[in-house]
Formats: structure tokens, sequence, C-alpha cells
């Protein structure tokens, strides 16, 4: 075996500089700050969206209305010709079983199929959401569908 010393390239470890440890020291007084002012004295600064005095933007506009963002529900899509190259017939099509396959990547995320491809096995599929269309398609295969929400029929 060889020997050697593994260590850190040229410069990279770099010495941390202390300030405000006499004139001497060649950065001592203002320590870097400048002379006087706002920024120089210690807990100086300004909150975020500070405008120098004039009135903020946020002060500014009209805050009005309802955003749904934080409530928004985000779906991991997976296509039924996906299940279709995956799954093997009279699999069962779940959260568990995406995980094994790799289609999906935590439990934790909400799955709505989709009907892009052609489908040919009969799967049992319970996710959180199916497309009509693709409820349609495992149907018509001969497979089921069960849901954690209900499909909302159109009217």
């Amino acid at each position: 075996m060889a020997d050697f010393v593994l260590s850190a390239p040229q410069g990279a470890n770099k010495k941390k500089r202390i300030v405000g440890r006499g004139s001497s020291s060649g950065r001592g007084t203002t320590a870097g700050k400048g002379n006087k002012g706002q920024q120089s004295r210690s807990g100086g600064k300004t909150y975020v969206g500070f405008e120098g005095g004039q009135m903020p933007l946020y002060r500014r506009i009209a805050h009005r209305g309802f955003s749904n963002y934080p409530f928004k529900k985000v779906y991991v899509t997976v296509n039924v010709k996906l299940l279709e190259e995956k799954f093997s017939a009279g699999d069962t099509v779940n959260k568990e079983s995406l995980i094994a396959k790799g289609l999906l990547d935590s439990a934790d995320k909400l799955v709505k199929i989709l009907a892009d491809g052609e489908l040919t096995k009969n799967l049992t599929v319970d996710v959180d959401k199916v497309s009509a269309a693709a409820k349609a398609k495992i149907e018509k295969a001969g497979g089921s569908v069960k849901t954690a929400e209900p499909t909302e029929e159109k009217k």
C-alpha cells in the first residue's frame, strides 16, 4: 500500500479574520465598518422591505382577495401506459406497489392516474384520484378502481 496523507489544497483553509482588536492590529478602530452611520453601529440594520423612510411597497399596495395557494394539492401523475409496462395481470396498484416499482418516491405524496396509453391487464387500482378516461380504460380491461376521494360527476 502506498503511504499518502490527505490534505486540503493550497488556500482552501484560511484563518478567521478577527477585527476590532486595537489600532496596532491593522484591523482595529472602525473594524472595516467605515465611519459613523447606521451600518457602523451594533444592531444597525433595517428590516426587509425598508425603503429609506419612503412608504414601503407592501404598504402602498392594497391586499385584497383570497389565495388558495396554501391549500393547493399537488398530485404525482402516473399514466396507464406505465401501469401496463410495470405491473402484471391481477396486481394491485397502490402507493406501496408504486414505490416498489420506482414510479413514486414517497408515500406522503398524492397520486393520480391519467389515461395516456393503453391497458390490457386487469389491475386493482387503489390511489387518491383517477381521471374519468383512465377509470374507463381500467374497467374495460377487467380491473377495478377504488379512490380515496370520490370522483365528481360533471353536470
